[in-house]
């Protein structure tokens, strides 16, 4: 397989500007999203819609894993006032909830405390780094007239951004980088305009408590930023640096500006500007971005995408004998890097397929590696939006990162899941305590949590119970990858920990274990009866698999075995069935058909289990297919469909659930599945797009032995490198 050619065969080309489709540079850690300048120059032209009577925001972001703020609070709130009892099978139960209820995914009436707890911390807005223009000694910011002759590329293979276009009469090449090992970006302009006004500026702003926006610029006084420089060192190979350091509250970070023939000065309370030498047509910065390492900065965490690091890439030229210059290292070490990402790893080429819909499919395949690994690799699980932009203020939800994550295990890029799989160490004992509290043993993980794990107040979040396996789910995968003993050793406690709590939190009655009441399943749209639900499709199956796949850690460890994890597992009441097909929840309405049509992932996400029956799965789709709600759908409830069609071996109806013409499934130029203008990106579909093409092409344990089963038959399907499902 040319790899290199199926790759490159997707770059994002753009001539004109699509306010919706950005690209972005990152290593999984920190990522940069740009316009068609190739800096951050037109935000206002990238909008993040409004929400209620909160102001648009932008999807040209500078975010990393590190970069979290919180807002001093007025005075200190906990979780107490918005815990209620609830009534369970094993009596009151305390639950996490809020006074305020959240409608078409909107705050309302909540209490001061609860609107804190849920907005901190928050990711930050590192900074915003944009031409700008001089003229008469004033500075302007550009706007979109101002550029003309548009074009710009992302090269898929090199990880580099090309950008061209004319600003005032005069032509301007932007090339962008961002080093795959540090928070470091890498910008090299080339262009006469730099000697008749053409600038940098650099902008940095207040964290927000805003839902979908990360910078607050209304708030100047809120924070400090100083500047200290020029100095020089042999680690620059003698070009002058700048210091910038920034404080907001307890967050605490540096900005280092590195260049040749430049000068930055500070224009303002947070405004830098960066200019060239009257004389100079091409200006090249390093810009790089270190947390502090306290507060609500966190230290950096270590991520590594898939290959060997390319240490060629950053020394002495072997033909010049010239070092290159500090943005020339970050740009070489982009380019060694992002091939061996490309050459490693699973691939799927279905560029020989005579039906038009294939040429489709691989772009969004292709598109998908390059944003996950981006976005999606780091180590905290991701935001539903990566690091392009905040929604639900930047806090990651936990039921979403086995759409975010799985994949990279099946794609065997197992080393970009194990990052963000061990954050649950880091919480364990929260999760513990969250348990305890409630009466079951294990630990009970959270839903929508920042960094250290503490709950967020919410109706809905905290009666999910479907986030509880995925751990497990995702060591299993893991483990495929890599079947040792060191991977066993690292991940048992979590493995272990999470299905103590599943066994305790099912409850035996006379039918057999039962889940619930109160909960609320994957599909969301019974949150105003989670004081009744019980038993939903896809948990119960879920419960089963996931217990069952503790106990085969242990037997792999040479552990004696837990009789009540085996116990519960087998004994796990059947799903109810109505009319031929499951039903969503075990009590009335039964099924809603809005939202996710969740029972699917009983058999599709999971394999085969006793509790589901493959003939009243498959009447399950067809119904499905034939009347929901999609624009109540999400953007991974597609690969949901497939990989329940792929399963029950009907791979027409899996590649037509990928491609189905949905707006939530809708597949921007630059790789990125839109849902609403508020929520302009949705990083768990393109995993669960993965997701289901590894399924598809690899197949699944117990699975037809043909190739690419879930693919037609009429389908050239090439593949390597794939790992098998369970």
């Amino acid at each position: 397989m040319d790899r290199k050619a199926l790759v490159q065969r997707h770059n994002v080309r753009q001539e004109h500007l699509d306010p919706r489709s950005p690209v972005s540079v990152g290593n999984g850690e920190f990522a940069f999203t740009m316009d068609l300048t190739g800096l951050q120059s037109l935000p206002e032209a990238y909008p993040v819609g409004a929400r209620d009577e909160l102001p648009p925001g932008t999807l040209l972001g500078t975010q990393a894993q590190w970069g979290w703020h919180s807002v001093p609070p007025a005075e200190p709130y906990d979780l107490a006032a918005s815990t209620v009892l609830y009534d369970s099978p094993r009596g009151p139960v305390p639950y996490v909830d809020m006074v305020g209820e959240i409608v078409n995914d909107r705050e309302t009436d909540t209490s001061q405390a609860e609107t804190w707890l849920r907005a901190n911390s928050h990711r930050l807005d590192l900074g915003r780094i944009g031409f700008r223009w001089m003229e008469d000694g004033a500075e302007r910011p550009l706007v979109p007239a101002d550029i003309a002759d548009i074009e710009q590329t992302l090269d898929l293979w090199t990880g580099v951004v090309t950008s061209r276009f004319a600003v005032a009469g005069h032509p301007v090449k932007v090339t962008t980088a961002c080093h795959p090992d540090r928070d470091e970006l890498a910008f090299r302009v080339e262009s006469p305009a730099l000697g008749a006004g053409l600038v940098v500026g650099v902008a940095f702003p207040y964290g927000s408590e805003a839902w979908h926006d990360a910078a607050d610029w209304n708030q100047p006084e809120s924070h400090n930023t100083t500047v200290q420089g020029p100095e020089r060192s042999d680690q620059t190979n003698g070009a002058p640096t700048w210091t910038v350091r920034r404080e907001l509250d307890d967050s605490r970070y540096q900005v280092i500006i590195t260049g040749q023939e430049i000068e930055v000065e500070q224009t303002g309370q947070h405004r830098l500007r960066v200019s060239s030498s009257p004389s100079v047509s091409t200006m090249e910065l390093a810009v790089a971005f270190v947390s502090a390492g306290d507060g609500d900065c966190l230290p950096r965490g270590n991520n590594r995408l898939a290959g060997p690091t390319p240490e060629a890439g950053s020394g002495t030229n072997a033909r010049t004998g010239v070092e290159p210059s500090p943005a020339r290292q970050v740009e070489n070490a982009s380019a060694a890097y992002w091939p061996a990402f490309w050459s490693s790893g699973g691939a799927v080429e279905l560029d020989a397929t005579d039906d038009p819909r294939a040429k489709e499919l691989e772009r969004r395949i292709v598109l998908s590696q390059y944003l996950t690994a981006v976005n999606c690799s780091g180590s905290l699980p991701p935001q539903e939006t990566g690091l392009v932009c905040n929604s639900w203020r930047g806090r990651f939800h936990l039921e979403m990162h086995w759409w975010h994550a799985a994949h990279f295990a099946q794609w065997n890029r197992a080393e970009l899941l194990l990052p963000s799989l061990r954050w649950y160490s880091t919480v364990l004992e929260t999760s513990r305590q969250t348990a305890k509290a409630q009466g079951f043993d294990g630990v009970r993980w959270p839903k929508q949590v920042g960094p250290d794990g503490r709950e967020s107040p919410s109706p809905i979040g905290t009666f999910l119970i479907w986030q509880q396996p995925h751990p497990i789910y995702l060591a299993e995968l893991v483990y495929r990858a890599d079947p040792s003993r060191e991977v066993l050793e690292e991940f048992a406690e979590i493995v272990f920990e999470s299905a103590a709590f599943m066994a305790s939190f099912a409850h035996p009655t006379t039918r057999g274990f039962e889940l619930g009441p109160p909960l609320i399943p994957a599909q969301e749209s019974y949150g105003s009866i989670r004081a009744k639900v019980s038993n939903p499709t896809f948990e119960l199956a879920y419960w089963q698999w996931g217990l069952g796949t503790a106990a085969a850690w242990r037997e792999r460890m040479g552990l004696e075995p837990v009789q009540e994890w085996l116990e519960v597992a087998d004994g796990m009441v059947p799903p109810r069935a109505i009319d031929g097909g499951y039903a969503a929840i075990d009590v009335e309405p039964f099924t809603i058909r809005t939202d996710h049509p969740s029972m699917l992932c009983a058999l599709g996400v999971l394999p085969q289990t006793d509790l589901i029956d493959p003939a009243v799965m498959r009447a399950t789709l067809s119904d499905v297919l034939a009347d929901w709600d999609w624009a109540s759908t999400w953007g991974w409830d597609y690969p949901v469909m497939a990989m329940t069609a792929a399963r029950l071996e009907d791979p027409e109806a899996a590649v037509d659930a990928l491609l189905l013409d949905a707006g939530k499934n809708t597949v921007l130029p630059n790789g990125h599945n839109r849902q609403t203008d508020s929520l302009p990106l949705y990083l768990p579909g393109n995993g669960g797009l993965l997701a289901a093409v590894a399924l598809m092409a690899a197949g699944w344990d117990n699975g037809p032995e043909r190739h690419a089963p879930g693919f037609p038959e009429g389908w050239t399907v090439a593949w390597e490198g794939l790992v098998r499902a369970p």
